[in-house]
């Protein structure tokens, strides 16, 4: 796999200064959490479902979700596993191996997790693991156990990427005690957990809430601050965080605005103002700016239920010319003594100790999603990957 790699190659030498590494399921997990990118969801009831996921790898999605949980109805749960079953047997038959996007499958309880490995047999080798739901300490530590003994069993790597979206993690009173929770287990299964992932409609839930699509999650106050104690706790840049993700967008397509649209003309030049129209009718100005703002908070890659938020997420992964060179003069190793430097685009002041967490992870980013020649921006990302 490679972070648009379904362009063609005269295209992403035109647009990468370094073109995005090649990733394999089995390549190192440092690598998998930073390259899980748009995490693309499809309820397990699919009839078709390979041929969903052939389609969605061949239009750049490198990780999906396979729901058994909120997006099918509970009567609807036995056959969503056979079907999961077959449909996984089918695409091990098509002998597509590496390039299939990362697999997951949310589950419901524990003891699916053990009881899949052993149906899915031999197709085992194309799932790379599991979403755990409602992940509270409580409640997730049976998940992971679980996990643990499907990997033991059926002989492959599997991760566990829990669903942070519990009630007592949205309460005032009961926030701090669950955050240390959710850090205790997922640290004794540190080698297990990927990603943790974000609930937020989970938490508008709670409180009969629904943000409108000219709003982003972090103006629902509520959700914003249960966003930044999760990155407090969980996401700290000390070696003993992890990557959280970004949540889900709910909207495909606006019917009325209410708010002027979120994208200025200035990054589009006069060629592109037909896109930027496109971006503002279905309603992906307002996504754009969530994902800006993920970035902003703390968060990586994104939840999405529509194949068209997937490139939006993946063109603002990537690093542009001036973010990886003040990068690389941050990390250079005559500066491991600290201080200050004028960036070599002689607009800011980079320093060298504050930046530095800063710095490691944008070349981690660099590594997955590539960095861009100087003239290339987010519009041209866009732009390109947009069938014709």
């Amino acid at each position: 796999m490679q972070h648009f790699g379904h362009l063609a190659p005269e295209v992403r030498q035109r647009l990468f200064f370094q073109e995005p590494c090649d990733f394999t399921a089995d390549s190192a997990p440092r690598v998998l959490a930073a390259a899980l990118g748009a995490t693309l969801y499809s309820p397990a009831t699919r009839q078709k479902l390979a041929d969903d996921i052939v389609k969605q790898a061949g239009r750049g999605v490198v990780s999906m979700v396979l729901c058994l949980e909120d997006s099918i109805g509970d009567e609807d749960v036995a056959g969503a596993e056979e079907n999961l079953v077959r449909q996984f047997a089918d695409l091990a038959g098509r002998g597509l191996g590496a390039e299939l996007p990362l697999l997951f499958v949310r589950v419901r309880t524990p003891e699916q997790i053990p009881d899949l490995v052993r149906r899915l047999g031999a197709s085992v080798r194309l799932l790379s693991g599991f979403v755990l739901p409602k992940f509270t300490e409580e409640r997730g530590v049976p998940f992971l156990e679980a996990l643990t003994e499907a990997e033991s069993a059926g002989g492959r790597r599997l991760f566990a990427m829990p669903v942070l979206e519990s009630p007592e993690l949205l309460y005032r009173e009961s926030r701090a005690e669950t955050l240390a929770g959710i850090f205790r287990a997922v640290d004794k299964y540190r080698d297990r957990v990927l990603a943790l992932r974000l609930g937020v409609t989970d938490f508008c839930s709670a409180y009969g809430l629904r943000r409108a699509p000219d709003m982003t999650a972090y103006d629902v106050q509520i959700v914003a601050s249960v966003i930044a104690d999760v990155v407090n706790v969980l996401g700290r840049a000390d070696g003993t965080g992890f990557i959280v993700t970004g949540p889900v967008w709910e909207y495909f397509r606006v019917q009325e605005r209410m708010f002027k649209p979120q994208l200025r003309r200035s990054p589009f030049h006069p060629e592109a103002d037909a896109l930027r129209a496109s971006l503002i009718e279905h309603d992906m100005d307002g996504l754009l700016r969530e994902i800006a703002l993920d970035r902003a908070n703390g968060l990586q890659g994104k939840t999405c239920i529509h194949p068209s938020h997937v490139l939006p997420v993946h063109a603002l992964s990537v690093v542009s010319h001036e973010e990886f060179s003040d990068a690389q003069d941050i990390l250079r190793p005559e500066r491991g003594g600290g201080g200050v430097l004028r960036s070599a685009y002689t607009n800011k002041m980079n320093e060298v100790k504050p930046h530095r967490a800063w710095a490691e992870r944008t070349l981690q980013r660099a590594e997955v999603f590539g960095v861009t020649h100087e003239d290339i921006g987010f519009v041209e990302l866009l732009a390109a990957g947009i069938p014709g």
